[in-house]
């Protein structure tokens, strides 16, 4: 990145942790970054926008240590919960702005400067869940990466609620990381069972391909 692009991510960086997103000011941000606010927002073009930029590069190495954590384990509920667990644990230091985050992640307009990185990455993370499942399944075919798919968006969506649990009061008595390990081996578990299916020639998934 470039000076003046470096100089406004640690500044936005840093008054998140100390000041979180609500009592951050994007003249806050200019003023500690040394630029001018017309500058600023040719990098970001809003406050939201300083937390997307900020929050994708901590998307972005969440990803990276979960194909770690998941690298060479063969069962594919554990491979897939290692792949995401490190997007949960790390949202759970700052949770209201990483809460934030995914909603002008999912729920952003067109205008933000930084939302389409982290739709990449959503989608990243997407892609390396089925394929996951694929290698764990040694399935193959345009049926079975379909399937892997739609199980990855849906895997996908039980880590945005596991994020969101602790703040909603939902489920008091469960841990977010007990639930969000359950959820994925149903999910896991659905996609082994579509799978069998479609083998032996009892798929749907011609029926519901246009979806």
């Amino acid at each position: 990145m470039d000076a003046k692009r470096a100089r406004i991510f640690a500044a936005a960086h840093d008054l998140l942790q100390t000041h979180g997103y609500a009592d951050m000011t994007t003249q806050q941000v200019s003023d500690r970054a040394d630029v001018a606010a017309g500058t600023l927002f040719r990098y970001a073009a809003t406050k939201a926008d300083l937390l997307l930029m900020v929050y994708n590069e901590r998307f972005r190495e969440a990803i990276t240590e979960g194909r770690r954590a998941a690298a060479g384990l063969s069962d594919p509920i554990e491979a897939v919960f290692a792949l995401v667990m490190p997007v949960l644990k790390g949202s759970a230091e700052q949770l209201d702005t990483a809460i934030l985050y995914q909603r002008e992640l999912l729920f952003g307009h067109e205008k933000m400067l930084h939302r389409q990185t982290g739709l990449q990455l959503v989608a990243d993370l997407e892609d390396g869940v089925a394929s996951a499942l694929l290698a764990a399944s040694q399935a193959d075919g345009p049926q079975a990466r379909l399937l892997a798919e739609r199980a990855a968006r849906l895997i996908f969506a039980c880590l945005h609620l596991a994020l969101a649990q602790p703040s909603t009061g939902a489920h008091p008595d469960r841990a977010a990381a007990t639930e969000l390990h359950a959820q994925v081996a149903i999910m896991v578990d659905g996609f082994l069972v579509g799978l069998n299916k479609a083998s032996s020639g009892e798929s749907t998934l011609s029926a519901t391909s246009h979806l």
